[in-house]
């Protein structure tokens, strides 16, 4: 009898990852090994030429197809990057689900214009929102339950916890605060503890510098050990610590993503779209519609957001700031369209005004001839 042959490929399974670390060229890709037997790893990848010529860029938290691994030397190759479901610039960041806000409540004292900034910012991405204030045992009570009660107002539901301490503060029914561990895994969550916030989900950890971030992920997953540093005692905010986006798998399920510390997000929004990050003026616009539908909500009759709410005058500062970065962008792109760039002795460009070259081209000896005809033809039509 003689042998069949066949030129099927062999059935084997694809590996799929997420890439949790970007390195200049080099994707650190942790495998996804639930169902397999592969022991749980991560491989060091390049991206497949063919993806570059596309100009397929690959970013943290993409979930990607890995080819001819090496098991020993554990490096591969990324032949493909799934559709996003979310896409983050700044920080770059794929298929987050949401941001968690951390600020220090004391030491630095927490501001609300400050505040408000990263909320506009956060709000900004279209990701789910969720503030957790730190260092909540510097605090008595009472300040507790007045910024508890203060941010309802604004439109969030916050986290109080205290990083050092290990403990979570809640409010009941009493309006009594209850203390528990921040960091105790129990079998079920409790709704609006910050375990449960961040329960398989993939979340951007982000906040001013010196809040307590990077002492935060460490306690939660404590076989990593990002750098802390402490706040300057002459400016009163923190240090950067984190200089890169990197993914950290959570015990409880889930990603986390810190990011790099800043003291100053840009607002850079349309005016138009401010209202919708701020959750308290987006409700008072959906209750009762404005009259005119460019109202900026300043000083245009008949407004339903203009009003007495605490952050009003946060948005018209805000309004103003966005304004202005709006009409610096429109004198940019009036310079694109004005100027060109020309070179000069030595390789050096130098920015000149472009010409009307209708007004200032000189036509061509043949145009020139041939109007002059057409002009002849038209005086003996006439004659």
């Amino acid at each position: 009898m003689s042998s069949m042959t066949t030129n099927e490929p062999l059935n084997v399974p694809e590996l799929i990852g997420t890439v949790v670390a970007v390195q200049a060229n080099f994707y650190q890709v942790q495998l996804e090994t639930q169902g397999t037997s592969l022991p749980e790893t991560i491989l060091l990848c390049t991206r497949r030429s063919l993806l570059k010529k596309m100009g397929q860029q690959v970013m943290v938290g993409d979930q990607v197809v890995v080819e001819e691994p090496d098991w020993l030397g554990k490096r591969g190759a990324i032949t493909q990057v799934f559709p996003r479901r979310t896409e983050l610039s700044r920080p770059p960041i794929a298929n987050a689900n949401q941001i968690l806000l951390v600020f220090a409540i004391a030491e630095p004292e927490l501001e609300a214009t400050a505040l408000s900034r990263f909320l506009v910012k956060a709000e900004s991405t279209g990701l789910e929102v969720c503030l957790c204030l730190n260092k909540c045992d510097l605090v008595s009570s009472e300040q507790l339950l007045y910024w508890r009660d203060r941010l309802l107002n604004w439109g969030y539901q916050a986290l109080f916890i205290s990083v050092s301490s290990g403990l979570e503060y809640t409010v009941n029914s009493d309006h009594q605060i209850i203390q528990k561990s921040l960091f105790q895994i129990e079998n079920t969550f409790l709704e609006n503890t910050l375990l449960y916030q961040l329960q398989d989900k993939t979340t951007v950890i982000s906040g001013p510098s010196g809040v307590g971030k990077s002492s935060l992920i460490n306690q939660l997953i404590p076989s990593i050990n990002l750098r802390v540093s402490s706040v300057s005692g002459k400016l009163g905010r923190g240090r950067h610590t984190t200089r890169h986006v990197e993914l950290f798998q959570l015990p409880t399920g889930g990603l986390l993503a810190d990011t790099p510390g800043f003291n100053q997000p840009e607002l850079e929004c349309s005016p138009e779209e401010l209202t919708d990050y701020f959750p308290e003026a987006k409700h008072r616009f959906q209750q009762g519609k404005c009259q005119f539908s460019d109202c900026l909500h300043r000083d245009e009759p008949n407004c339903s957001v203009r009003g007495d709410w605490e952050r009003y005058p946060i948005y018209l500062d805000f309004l103003e700031a966005a304004i202005a970065h709006q009409e610096m962008l429109q004198q940019q792109k009036d310079v694109e369209i004005n100027v060109k760039s020309k070179s000069k002795s030595g390789g050096k460009q130098q920015l000149e005004p472009k010409l009307a070259s209708k007004k200032y081209r000189r036509s061509s000896r043949r145009f020139q001839h041939q109007t002059l005809q057409d002009l002849c033809e038209d005086f003996s039509e006439e004659e």
